[in-house]
C-alpha cells in the first residue's frame, strides 16, 4: 500500500495543463498544486458522483486531459458511470482509483469484499481500453509516465494506506479554500469561457 500524498507528489510532474478533480486528494493536492485555477475539488457530499462530473468535464474540454482521483467507496455507489466512459472512450479522461479498502471519511469500516476486487479488472469488463494496477510506488513510478503520455480512457487502481478520519464532520480541518462559484470562475477564466465573471 502506498501513501496518497507520495502517490500525488508523482503525479504532479506529469499534470501539465490537464484538469484535476482530486477527490479524496484533495487535503493534500491544495498544497501541491501549481495550478489550482485548473483543480476542481468536491466536497465529500459528491460522494458517488465525482466519475461522472469528471467525464462530463472530459467530454466539454476534449483537447485538455482530465485526471480524477476517485476512491474506491465513492466508485462503488456509481459503477454504472464505467461503462458509459468506456462507451464514449474520452482519449483525455484519466481515472485513478485511490484504494484504501476502506470508508475512512466515515470511521474506517471496510468495503465490502475489500481484499479480493480487482478493480481494474472490473474497469476493463466495462470498456476501458487500458487499465493498470499497483500496490508499491516504485511500480507506479515507472509506469507513470507511459499512463499519462498514453490515450484515455485509462483507468488506474492503486492500494493506499487507509487515514481514518474520527471526528465529527463539522469539526475537520477544511481543506478547500475557494467556494464553489470561485472554483466555478476560476476554472472558466482559465479555460477561457465567456462569462466567468458571471
Amino acid at each position: 500500500m502506498m501513501p496518497m500524498a507520495d502517490i500525488l507528489k508523482l503525479f504532479k510532474e506529469y499534470r501539465g495543463d490537464a484538469i484535476v478533480v482530486p477527490g479524496k486528494g484533495a487535503r493534500y493536492w491544495v498544497d501541491m498544486t501549481t495550478r489550482p485555477e485548473l483543480d476542481v475539488a468536491l466536497m465529500p457530499t459528491a460522494m458517488g458522483g465525482r466519475a461522472a462530473f469528471a467525464f462530463g468535464l472530459a467530454l466539454a474540454q476534449p483537447h485538455r486531459k482530465v485526471v480524477l482521483f476517485d476512491s474506491e467507496g465513492d466508485m462503488m455507489m456509481g459503477l454504472n458511470i464505467l461503462p458509459t466512459i468506456a462507451e464514449h472512450a474520452p482519449e483525455n479522461f484519466y481515472h485513478f482509483l485511490l484504494d484504501n479498502e476502506c470508508y475512512a471519511t466515515t470511521g474506517g469500516q471496510p468495503v465490502p469484499n475489500a481484499g479480493k476486487i480487482a478493480y481494474d479488472v472490473v474497469a476493463r469488463g466495462a470498456g476501458y481500453a487500458r487499465t493498470f494496477s499497483y500496490d508499491n510506488l516504485e511500480s507506479f513510478q515507472i509506469n507513470l509516465e507511459r499512463i499519462m503520455s498514453g490515450p484515455g480512457p485509462v483507468f488506474v487502481a492503486l492500494k493506499i494506506v487507509p487515514e481514518i478520519e474520527n471526528e465529527p464532520i463539522g469539526q475537520r480541518k477544511r481543506f478547500s479554500t475557494r467556494s464553489r462559484e470561485q472554483v466555478r470562475q476560476d476554472l472558466w477564466k482559465a479555460l477561457g469561457i465567456a462569462g466567468c465573471n458571471q
